[in-house]
Formats: C-alpha cells, sequence, structure tokens
C-alpha cells in the first residue's frame, strides 16, 4: 500500500515585528514634530499685553509677571502669572488669558485710591483702600481729598485709608485737605478741610461713624468749625448768624 503522507502545515506569520517597527516609526515622527514645533517660532510669545492698569506701569506688570515676547508660550500657566501679578500690593485681582498662537493678555484690577498725598517736592501719591502707597501720575485728584504733613512712616496714615475705604464715594467729595494734628487723648486725631469751606477736627478711628453727622452740618449750617470727637461741636466763622444769636457754640454728647 502507498504510504500516505503528512500534510505539512504552513508556519504562521506573525506580524508582531512588523507592529513595532511602525510603533517607533510613529514615536520618532513625534519626537521629531515636537522638537521642530517647540524650535519654531509658533511657539514662542509674540504677544503681551497689559490691560485695566491706573497706577502701575505696564512695564511693572510685565516684570511681576515674568514673561516676555519670546519666551515659550507653554512654558508657565495662567495661573502662575496671575499669581506674580498680584504679589502686586496695589494689585487687588489679576486674570491672564493666553490665546494661541503667541498672545498673552494680562488683565490687573487696582486697589481704588481714597486719597492722595502732596510731598514736599510736589509729587503725588495715591492712597489706595488697603492702605497701599503708590505714585498717583498723572491721575485726576478732583474728587479726592490730598493729605498733607504726613510722616512717610507714620502709620496712621495706612489706617486712614482702610477708613477712608469704607465711606462711600460720594461721601467724600467735600473732603478737600487732611492733616494729622494727633493729641494725647486722640494720637490719630487729624483735621479734614471741606472743599465747602468748614474745618473738621475729628479722630481716624471715629471717622466712619461720624461722616454722617459731618453731612448733616455741611448741608444746614454755614461754614465754620466742626469738632467730633467724645462730643460733636459746630462753631460757626461768621458769629453773627442767626444760628449763633444766643450760642456760638452747640454741643451733643454722645
Amino acid at each position: 500500500m502507498q504510504e500516505k503522507m503528512p500534510v505539512l502545515k504552513e508556519p504562521i506569520r506573525r506580524r508582531g515585528g512588523g507592529k513595532k517597527l511602525l510603533a517607533v516609526l510613529l514615536l520618532l515622527f513625534i519626537v521629531i514634530l515636537s522638537v521642530l514645533f517647540f524650535n519654531s517660532s509658533i511657539s514662542k510669545i509674540s504677544e503681551v499685553t497689559v490691560e485695566g492698569e491706573r497706577f502701575n506701569a505696564p512695564a511693572a506688570i510685565l516684570e511681576a509677571a515674568g514673561v516676555k515676547v519670546g519666551d515659550a508660550f507653554f512654558g508657565t500657566r495662567e495661573g502662575t502669572i496671575a499669581n506674580r501679578v498680584k504679589g502686586l500690593s496695589s494689585v487687588k485681582d489679576a486674570v491672564v488669558t493666553k490665546s494661541f498662537p503667541g498672545s498673552v493678555r494680562i488683565s490687573v484690577t487696582e486697589y481704588p485710591a481714597v486719597a492722595y498725598e502732596l510731598s514736599a517736592k510736589g509729587e503725588l501719591t495715591a492712597i489706595l483702600s488697603n492702605g497701599t502707597s503708590i505714585p498717583a501720575g498723572s491721575d485726576n485728584v478732583v474728587d479726592k481729598p490730598v493729605l498733607t504733613g504726613w510722616k512717610a512712616d507714620d502709620p496712621i496714615k495706612g489706617k486712614l485709608g482702610l477708613a477712608l475705604a469704607q465711606i462711600p464715594a460720594e461721601q467724600l467729595t467735600d473732603l478737600s485737605e487732611i492733616v494729622p494734628l494727633p493729641s494725647k487723648a486722640y494720637p490719630d486725631r487729624i483735621k479734614i478741610y471741606t472743599r465747602s469751606r468748614f474745618e473738621v477736627i475729628t479722630a481716624v478711628s471715629l471717622l466712619q461713624d461720624k461722616i454722617g453727622t459731618l453731612n448733616a452740618v455741611v448741608e444746614s449750617q454755614n461754614p465754620g468749625v466742626v469738632t467730633m470727637l467724645l462730643a460733636d461741636s459746630y462753631v460757626s466763622f461768621d458769629p453773627e448768624t442767626p444760628e449763633n444769636e444766643h450760642s456760638d457754640q452747640k454741643e451733643t454728647t454722645q
């Protein structure tokens, strides 16, 4: 009988080697593209804009932000840049927006000015609502009081800025000038000159509570001296006014 020849099975072709080669080539292609991208101008910051600043120079904000044209666009996160800018004592908030390719926008919100200070050299400084002092530049001072006669390191000046920040802006428009007038009883005593020609003696610690009384006197009386400390008093500059025919002083004990 004729012997049957065994059927030889064809060897199974393994495709694993081809897949590995393809994966290596793909990875190499991605690496090459990444190198080309990060070395091209499209991956760099091409424009940095600053908006919302009033007292800080854009250059100072950019320096605090730590970013400039030519830096890697993806090198620093937006939140990190914003936190750097908020490190400036005059900046209340900052928002950083990146727009690909290459554009970075820094929007800042500064603390508002509540008063201004005029130095002996005629330089104008803004007193912000958080007590910070910063050069005012050409800012408009028509609607805010001006501080004169204060020492640079006087802690009461910072407290005055915080006190003024608690008062509505419309109640500050009549305050023209504020000078220090300390006493043993009131180390934070001040003298205020108003645009309506009143002279007011009070204390920084009492200012927020007394401003309503001052506005009532200004609206109802002729110009004079108003004292608002433990007791409130008013003396007209004109002793012949009807309000002072029988007494040249009115007091209300609080």
